[in-house]
């Protein structure tokens, strides 16, 4: 059930084979920012200051709850943020992501970001496009918060922050497909902000932590309906989830008390409903991604667990400071 990339997490047979691909993958991705950095291919500006969150390994390190984050802090100082995303797992179209929309034309993370945020939230393979198309809809924002684009160097971005797995790390350092690296270690240097998600081995020097937090459940069929981490101690339940990392989620409900049997997915998993039943009357827990493509057959035994993201305010300022250098923008 887990993903089959879990040779990125050390040195293995696979790997070594694999190292004639990811040596190509390396140069074409070298060649590709180079060609943009040296303006044979054009980058565009959105027309207003972008913000890209991302990172330089493939698989989840906690994107998503940092983008809550740093939408809730820019909504606090005044600023009106929209966010794109490229909507993995969807149809690929430009448009709007709303809260109750199909996960499978616009992706889960998109559908969550509606849900968890004011903003409104578009998605589309072409991230400038898809800013601009957001902006003429909503000309009231006047920030763009992009969720994993880091990559996606035709959008010009005022401030980079890239999210890396505390525990995970860069993996075994090489490039895909041999190891997870979307780009050589070397990038983190280059971004405005490194956030390191959860504890673990991987250091960077002047990196802000980030840590996930929440111990309340809401019922996958009655979301209004919720539960303490503490209902759920004396007995075992099974633990759901499909994300870049499943062991950060199931330390974390240890960590709460509970007494868990694992179930991991491979990231994005479209879950079916044998995917979360297992025939023994026990509760299901799971994840709020997971969550979003699991509600349409949801029983009373399900439970999903919302976390927040609990980052340093030095980090907010200093996007602040960022966003207002290069162009004047002011929040209103």
């Amino acid at each position: 059930m887990i993903s089959p990339d879990r040779h990125w997490y050390r040195l293995s047979w696979l790997s070594i084979v694999l190292l004639p691909l990811a040596l190509l993958f390396r140069l074409a991705a070298a060649a590709r920012r180079c060609a943009y950095r040296a303006g044979v291919i054009d980058a565009g500006r959105a027309g207003v200051p972008v913000i890209v969150v991302g990172n330089i390994t493939a698989g989840g390190t906690g994107k998503t709850p940092f983008v809550i984050w740093l939408c809730a802090f820019l909504l606090g100082r005044g600023w009106r943020p929209g966010i794109v995303s490229r909507g993995y797992g969807g149809d690929g179209e430009t448009r709007a992501a709303r809260s109750d929309d199909d996960p499978a034309a616009v992706g889960e993370e998109p559908v969550l970001l509606a849900r968890r945020t004011s903003c409104p939230v578009w998605v589309g393979a072409d991230r400038l496009a898809t800013a601009r198309a957001l902006l003429d809809a909503h000309p009231e924002c006047n920030v763009i918060v992009s969720d994993d684009g880091l990559q996606h160097y035709g959008m010009q971005r005022d401030a980079e922050i890239a999210v890396v797995d505390g525990a995970r790390g860069l993996g075994n350092g090489l490039p895909i497909p041999s190891g997870p690296l979307r780009e050589p270690a070397s990038r983190l240097r280059e971004v405005d902000a490194v956030v390191i998600n959860g504890p673990g081995p991987m250091k960077v020097p002047g990196a802000y932590a980030m840590s996930l937090q929440g111990s309340t459940f809401a019922s996958l069929s009655h979301p209004a309906v919720t539960r303490d981490a503490s209902a759920f101690h004396g007995q075992a339940v099974h633990a759901v989830a499909g994300i870049g990392n499943p062991e950060r989620f199931f330390a974390q409900l240890r960590g709460l008390g509970l007494a868990i049997t694992p179930h991991a997915f491979a990231d994005h998993h479209a879950f079916v409903p044998a995917d979360i039943e297992f025939g023994d009357g026990r509760d299901v827990v799971m994840t709020e991604k997971d969550a979003i493509k699991c509600r349409p057959f949801g029983r009373e035994n399900h439970w999903v667990l919302a976390v927040d993201a609990q980052v340093a305010p030095a980090l907010g300022e200093r996007i602040l400071q960022k966003l207002k250098a290069p162009h004047g923008f002011q929040a209103a």
